[in-house]
């Protein structure tokens, strides 16, 4: 297929909505330290727009790639990042207590934004086979189920028990989608259902803390029931239309903590109101259908899982970012895709999303 009916099949609506996000995500970041003394926070949306051109680099890379050669190099990539994690943990950099990042020459970088997409690759590559219901057995399974607790096992112990539980969600759409049979998959679902409680044997006491007091955040108003409590406070003051943009009282007093990554949306929410959220909402919600009919409508099952994986990764991102601001979730440190500061994941989501815009164009190839 010749370049030019390519760049016809670009999906141009999508590319804005995506671009559109990560503008709300700019206007957010100064929203939210607008005012502030220390000017490494006052230029934090300059450098969110560097980081917007560099993604937008990234997705042109991924508009090029040819995703067979990433079909036939997934376990390479699987293998590079797992290294990279186990580097990680051997001499990563240190900051608020985990060890998450990597230098490479003046860049910081999370290496597991990374390791979701290679996962994605792995699982897709493994999932192509084509089985058909009723054919998948607990020992089809074992391999995919090695994949993600290896990289989600290196996730949780730097730690960042959020981006391992994401790790784990994305396979379990895996799952789901590979028309497993219904009873074999009940049994599956039930088991997980049993295990779940076991985990609180294995949380750090601040983890803990953060467990209990997401059924009653007062019991700690000033530890860990604090960053709960202030951002409830700014979305709810938004009301309909919100108090204006630079105005908004819990950010600029600075009760609300984290305002310009993990909290991003309460400033929105506080700042634009209903309104507000609802556009974002939207975007988001077109994103993510747009998405999914692009990977049901792949060529090949390859692509279907790498585009299924990559939209149910921005899904459950904006879920639970969105679920731990109002309180229906336990405070993780999950970025809000698109919106939230940080290089690594902004980059990330937009070579994912290039990716997904790949398969869009290129679905009627042979």
């Amino acid at each position: 297929m010749s370049d030019q009916k390519l760049a016809s099949k670009f999906d141009w609506v999508l590319f804005i909505s995506i671009l559109t996000v990560s503008i709300i995500g700019v206007i957010a970041i100064n929203s939210a330290n607008h005012g502030r003394t220390e000017s490494f926070f006052r230029d934090l949306y300059i450098k969110q727009i560097y980081w917007i051109l560099l993604g937008l680099g990234a997705m042109l890379i991924a508009l090029a790639i040819d995703c067979r050669q990433l079909n036939r190099h997934a376990y390479a990539i699987y293998g590079i990042t797992v290294l990279a994690l186990i580097y990680v943990l051997a001499a990563g950099e240190i900051a608020s207590g985990a060890k998450r990042w990597i230098h490479i020459g003046s860049f910081s970088i999370q290496i597991s934004e990374l390791a979701k997409i290679s996962l994605i690759l792995a699982l897709a590559k493994y999932f192509e086979s084509g089985k058909f219901q009723g054919q998948y057995s607990f020992r089809d399974l074992l391999t995919p189920a090695l994949l993600t607790s290896v990289i989600a096992i290196l996730i949780a112990v730097q730690p960042d028990l959020g981006t391992a539980i994401m790790v784990f969600l994305i396979f379990l759409v895996f799952i789901t989608a590979i028309e497993i049979d219904g009873i074999f998959l009940t049994k599956l679902f039930g088991t997980g259902v049993f295990l779940i409680p076991l985990l609180w044997f294995f949380l750090r006491d601040y983890q803990k803390r953060r467990v209990m007091t997401l059924f009653n955040p007062e019991i700690d108003p000033l530890g860990a029931g604090y960053h709960s409590i202030q951002s409830k406070i700014a979305i709810g003051s938004g009301g309909f239309g919100g108090k204006g943009l630079f105005m908004g009282t819990q950010s600029r007093l600075n009760f609300l903590p984290e305002k310009h990554t993990d909290f991003i949306f309460s400033v929105l929410a506080e700042e634009t109101g209903f309104v507000g959220v609802i556009l974002l909402l939207s975007l988001y919600l077109f994103i993510i259908l747009k998405g999914l009919s692009i990977s049901f409508h792949a060529r090949d099952r390859f692509n279907l899982f790498l585009g299924l994986g990559i939209v149910s990764s921005i899904y459950f991102y904006v879920l639970f970012n969105i679920g731990m601001t109002i309180g229906l979730f336990p405070i993780t440190g999950l970025p809000l895709p698109l919106v939230s500061y940080g290089g690594s994941s902004l980059v990330t989501n937009f070579f994912a999303l290039g990716l997904l815009l790949n398969i869009g164009m290129k679905r009627t190839m042979l």
